[in-house]
């Protein structure tokens, strides 16, 4: 039997993903030597080796060198760690609620993120954890919104895919009301425009302080993901296929909610609500290899790392010195991206 036109175009895995893996170290690079401080090429590599190998650099250096190494690169780290966790768990939340316009934030855990980062932000909550308030208070609440719409989800028939999609749905509208009330009630305008650019999405507090943490939440997500990539396999052809293949669709969409919970609330936490990079970045990645998730998932997570890179890159030289909410720059190029891709002939979910 001959392989379908589409597939014979598609590039080897292998080839694909080294390729991807270039194109991210690029970027890197190029998003840390590009910004409104005229640091030359030549000076953003020194510097770089410096930080890595511990090398010395002259005193007046010391400006540019902290540009370079404390601003920048973490902040390139981060874009990439924020994109990868992103589209990786939008391919495993299409699959779990089996439906093609989902994304991590489908199921309510960003919004209810943004409660407890607006308790900090507005408020002064948490104020004794100093650097970790922002991110643990939008963990914390992440985590508790995720129990709550699995909670009102939940029946004794098991959790469905549509009943989970409508109940986190409506606890997003729900949660997205108590913010605005939040940011409304709140008496400092400095605040409220704070929290206004964490709820757009934001990568300007990265540190080498919050790079570690949500770099661990993602890799060991993604770890389970890919281990599991047979059983989301399984769950997109529905529960009674599920069920005869040997795999147990309710515990399986369980704990796969309660990963994608985790960490979406890991990287929200470090980054506000980035939207349009979970839900486009799946479809993409099934254009170049197909439906099995084990290429998907070899694939999406470098996708989205490359882009949300460049994204953070526009967004701090659009307007410079002006910084655009990272948020805004996803919607802006994922909306006619995704409307040209719906419209493609012959695309169908997991199609070619």
């Amino acid at each position: 039997m001959k392989p379908s036109t589409a597939a014979s175009r598609r590039l080897p895995l292998p080839l694909l993903v080294t390729g991807l893996g270039v194109a991210l170290l690029v970027s890197i690079l190029c998003c840390v030597g590009l910004g409104s401080s005229g640091i030359g090429w030549g000076d953003v590599l020194r510097y770089l080796r410096a930080g890595l190998t511990g090398g010395e650099i002259g005193a007046d250096e010391i400006s540019a060198y902290t540009i370079v190494w404390e601003l920048r690169f973490p902040r390139a780290l981060l874009a990439a760690v924020v994109g990868a966790g992103l589209s990786a768990v939008g391919v495993a939340t299409q699959a779990l609620v089996r439906n093609a316009l989902a994304d991590p934030f489908v199921l309510g855990i960003s919004s209810g993120a943004a409660v407890g980062a607006n308790t900090v932000l507005l408020f002064g909550a948490l104020g004794s954890l100093g650097v970790w308030a922002l991110s643990s208070a939008a963990f914390i609440s992440a985590l508790a919104s995720m129990a709550l719409v699995y909670a009102a989800a939940r029946t004794a028939h098991g959790l469905t895919p549509l009943r989970l999609v409508l109940t986190g749905t409506a606890m997003y509208y729900g949660f997205s009301a108590i913010t605005a009330l939040m940011v409304f009630s709140a008496d400092r305008g400095d605040a409220a425009r704070s929290a206004m650019m964490w709820l757009l999405g934001s990568l300007g507090g990265a540190s080498w302080q919050s790079v570690p943490l949500a770099a661990a939440a993602v890799l060991l997500g993604l770890g389970y993901l890919f281990w599991s990539a047979r059983a989301l396999n399984v769950l997109a052809m529905g529960d009674e296929t599920s069920s005869a293949l040997g795999v147990d669709p309710e515990r399986r969409r369980r704990v796969l909610f309660v990963v994608v919970a985790a960490v979406t609330g890991a990287v929200v936490a470090v980054s506000g609500a980035i939207g349009f990079v979970g839900l486009m970045v799946p479809h993409a990645a099934r254009m170049l290899v197909g439906a099995d998730h084990r290429r998907v998932l070899a694939v999406a997570p470098l996708l989205g790392a490359v882009l949300l890179v460049w994204v953070d890159v526009i967004s701090r030289l659009l307007l410079a010195p002006v910084e655009l909410p990272v948020g805004v720059i996803t919607s802006v190029i994922g909306v006619p991206c995704f409307v040209l891709l719906m419209r493609r002939r012959g695309y169908v979910f997991g199609g070619a």
